[in-house]
C-alpha cells in the first residue's frame, strides 16, 4: 500500500518511512507543501500522513485544495500544536485523524491503519479472505490458522487485495501499490511474485478474473 508522508523535518519524515517499510507500506517522501499538493494530486495514494507546519504552503491549505480537488484518501494529520481549535480546523478542513507532536511511532501506525480501515468499510486489524488471514498490525499472513511464511514483497501484495477484497486490481494497478512510483516496473517480476504466493496459498485464495486482475475472496467464514 502506497503511503504519501509529507512532512519538512527530515528526521521525522526518514524515521516515519522506515517504520512504514518494516509494516510492509511503500512510503514516498514530500518535505514542503507545494511538492506534498503536488503528489497527492497526481498520484494514487492509499493514505497520508500530513504535517501542518510547512514551508512553502501550509497543511491545512493542501488538505482542503485535495479535498476542493475530489481527493478522498484518508489522511492522518501531525501537528506540533495540540489545542482544541487546531483539531476542529483539521478535522473540518477534511482530515480523518489528528496526532499531535511528539508521538509514539506504534501510536501513529496504529492510527494509520484504522483510517485506512475505516476508508476500506473495515473494522479489525486482522483481516479475513476466505481462508487466509491477514495480521496488518504484525504483517504476518495465516493460512487455515497456520502462519505463512513471506518475503515483504508478499506481504504487500496480500495486504493491499486484503484491503479490497473482493475488488480485482490490474497489474499495473500491484505494481503501482506493492512497488512504488519510483521502482522500476517490471511486469515479470510482478508475474513471478504472483506465481510464488500462489504456490504458498493456492488458486482458490489469489483469484483472477480475466480481463480485470487479481483478487481476494470475500468470504469472511474462513472456508
Amino acid at each position: 500500500m502506497r503511503i504519501l508522508i509529507v512532512e519538512d523535518e527530515e528526521n521525522i519524515a526518514r524515521d516515519i518511512a522506515r517504520a512504514l517499510q518494516r509494516q510492509g507500506y511503500v512510503p514516498d517522501l514530500a518535505h514542503d507543501g507545494e511538492e506534498g499538493h503536488f503528489l497527492g494530486f497526481t498520484e494514487d495514494y492509499d493514505a497520508v500522513i500530513l504535517d501542518l507546519g510547512l514551508p512553502r504552503l501550509d497543511g491545512l491549505t493542501v488538505l482542503r485544495n485535495w479535498r476542493e480537488e475530489g481527493r478522498e484518501f484518508p489522511v492522518l494529520v501531525l501537528t506540533a500544536r495540540d489545542t482544541w481549535q487546531d483539531k476542529v480546523e483539521g478535522i473540518d478542513a477534511g482530515a480523518d485523524d489528528y496526532l499531535a507532536k511528539p508521538f509514539e511511532m506504534a501510536e501513529l501506525l496504529a492510527r494509520l491503519r484504522a483510517i485506512i480501515r475505516r476508508h476500506k468499510g473495515l473494522s479489525s486489524a486482522r483481516l479475513r479472505c476466505g481462508r487466509l488471514e491477514i495480521d496488518t498490525r504484525h504483517a504476518q499472513a495465516f493460512l487455515d490458522g497456520v502462519i505463512i511464511p513471506l518475503t515483504p514483497l508478499e506481504f504487500r501484495l496480500l495486504n493491499y487485495l486484503a484491503h479490497k477484497r473482493g475488488e480485482p486490481a490490474s497489474r499495473g494497478e500491484l505494481l503501482e501499490h506493492v512497488y512504488g512510483s519510483d521502482a522500476e516496473r517490471d511486469m515479470n517480476a510482478l508475474d513471478a511474485l504472483i506465481t510464488r504466493l500462489r504456490r504458498k496459498i493456492g488458486n482458490d485464495i489469489l483469484r483472477n478474473r480475466r480481463g480485470h486482475g487479481y483478487f481476494l475472496p470475500t468470504d469472511t467464514s474462513g472456508k
